[in-house]
């Protein structure tokens, strides 16, 4: 039995046999990217304006010996439309600026760094703000569903996995509030507010995701992205997370059944364990990428908790990619004993970093390659 990367990702998540596991990625820091091309291992021109599914990202796969990346999504424009200009601000005496982004929050950033900027200011703080500047630019319109979605469908790579973005239900708000926004939000006077923003935002994504789905185009996954969790747990209570947020996740997971998708991942980093259940009760039944930080592996532990009906894509330690050969088999083996539990796909558990020895990432995407189930 041979098996395309389609088939054997569709097979793995329903629990059907495959001839080997994939080997996945998902995707890489642009500063890495740059050192490996300072070293002579990839091409310089693979080094910029490299992102997921890309021309450059499947030359890099070949060169490295990936079959392909997780994030072959396609969605549509449901974010703030139109966006809040993007301007400097401040000029600070270390280099750093104070900046306006497109969500209307104003970062701290140091030149030449892309890790997560602090972030000074939001105008996102009450109904006023609400009202005038965001509720407007959260309103759907046919443009905002790309044309050409029957074309992608006939067109598109038979042989890799391709999801519909969902979009995010909080993840994306929180960005547009800060963390001490939202923070604040939750237990703002307007008791309303918090529901208000993110019932109009969840109902935008909603039409955009019916939109595609009427198109006819066929997906093999769905996938939301939303970031809200942190080394101790979510940003959100979970009580707050289930009264203000599952209802939308049911609304948009119970579309997607209709049209035959019945493999939707949410790609949240951080301990997500307090959300597992939520998520798995509104239809969400794929985590992504379980990072492996000081708390350890989250895969196994839910697994046990919620049996077969939790899958899993990610969960394999990329710190292990910067080190040596011995770090990168203890890893293999982990993965080949958790790919053995059924309805999980190994994947470096997060894009990967500077540091990361080239080496050792096709070393370790030659050896996944080999894993027989």
């Amino acid at each position: 039995m041979i098996l395309n990367n389609r088939e054997r990702t569709v097979n793995l998540l329903h629990y059907k046999p495959v001839d080997r596991l994939p080997a996945v990625h998902f995707g890489y820091w642009p500063e890495l990217l740059e050192e490996w091309a300072a070293q002579g291992k990839i091409p310089a021109e693979l080094a910029h304006d490299n992102h997921d599914g890309s021309d450059k990202d499947h030359e890099l796969d070949k060169i490295i010996g990936w079959d392909f990346n997780y994030s072959h999504v396609i969605g549509s424009n449901d974010h703030l439309d139109p966006v809040f200009e993007e301007k400097v601000i401040e000029v600070l005496p270390d280099g750093s600026i104070r900046q306006q982004t497109r969500d209307g929050v104003i970062e701290r950033v140091k030149p030449g760094v892309s890790s997560i900027p602090a972030e000074d200011d939001y105008l996102l703080k009450d109904r006023e703000a609400f009202e005038k500047y965001y509720r407007p630019r959260m309103q759907f319109y046919p443009e905002r569903v790309e044309a050409g979605f029957t074309r992608f469908n006939d067109n598109r790579p038979q042989d890799i996995p391709f999801g519909i973005l969902l979009g995010s239900v909080i993840g994306n708000i929180r960005n547009m509030t800060t963390v001490t926004g939202l923070s604040y939000l939750m237990y703002d006077e307007d008791e309303d507010l918090l529901a208000d923003i993110i019932d109009t935002y969840a109902d935008l994504q909603y039409r955009c995701t019916e939109e595609i789905l009427k198109t006819g185009a066929k997906f093999d996954f769905a996938h939301y992205w939303e970031d809200i969790c942190f080394k101790n747990g979510p940003l959100i209570s979970p009580a707050k997370f289930e009264e203000l947020c599952a209802k939308h996740y049911k609304k948009r997971n119970d579309l997607c059944r209709s049209y035959g998708i019945d493999i939707i991942s949410v790609d949240c980093d951080g301990v997500i364990g307090q959300l597992i259940p939520i998520w798995l009760e509104t239809g969400v039944n794929i985590m992504f990428p379980l990072e492996v930080g000081v708390w350890g592996d989250q895969f196994e532990p839910a697994r046990k908790k919620y049996g077969e009906r939790l899958l899993g894509v990610g969960g394999m330690d990329k710190t292990a990619l910067r080190k040596d050969k011995a770090a990168v088999d203890s890893e293999l083996a982990r993965m080949e004993r958790l790919a053995s539990l059924g309805g999980f796909i190994p994947c470096p558990d997060h894009r990967l970093m500077p540091g990361t020895k080239f080496e050792l990432v096709q070393y370790y995407a030659e050896k996944i390659k080999e894993i027989r189930l």
